[in-house]
């Protein structure tokens, strides 16, 4: 269900619509973002807010919609898929990588916060991934790029897990870059 996660009460709305459709929540995968990437001289500030809201205010909000309905199935999860931006910063990324760096440190504290309460949270870190994200068109140039569906893998075993276990980050990285 669309939503718009920079904004409280559209997070509310599209949580209390799945919750109508399908009776229950016992998933939560918080996966919306964007990126702008300019030198901190060139940021305005709508763009930096622009970022912060999506990336970090879109997880607070749709975590915080989500609790009850996850707290009531018990054995729940909440999954955010970060970045490895969230510990390797670079030129041009100050937006993204605070934003990124703030979803680790907030994902982590959602997991002690949660985690005797029947929620276990993790984060997915990936790198390259081919995707539309910097304005690419996936195609056979980007197959060295980690691919939607390995990310979606991570989900399908974290979820797999043994209830005494919690993967608490996941990190991701592709297999053979290109060399530098």
């Amino acid at each position: 269900m669309p939503a718009d996660v920079s904004d409280p009460e559209a997070c509310r709305r599209m949580v209390e619509e799945i919750v109508d459709r399908f009776g229950r929540l016992d998933i939560l995968i918080n996966n919306a973002g964007l990126g702008i990437f300019k030198p901190i001289q060139e940021m305005t500030i709508e763009e930096w807010q622009l970022q912060v809201d999506v990336n970090l205010g879109g997880v607070f909000y749709c975590t915080k919609a989500a609790l009850p309905h996850l707290l009531a199935a018990g054995d729940a999860w909440v999954i955010n898929i970060g970045s490895l931006a969230s510990r390797n910063s670079f030129s041009g990324g100050a937006g993204y990588n605070a934003s990124k760096f703030g979803l680790l440190g907030m994902t982590e504290a959602m997991m002690l916060d949660l985690r005797y309460d029947g929620i276990r949270t993790s984060i997915i870190m990936p790198g390259s991934v081919d995707t539309h994200f910097f304005g690419r068109t996936p195609g056979p140039e980007g197959a060295w790029r980690i691919q939607p569906e390995d990310v979606s893998r991570s989900v399908l075993d974290l979820l797999a897990y043994p209830g005494r276990s919690l993967p608490s980050r996941v990190e991701l990285r592709p297999t053979a870059p290109p060399k530098k």
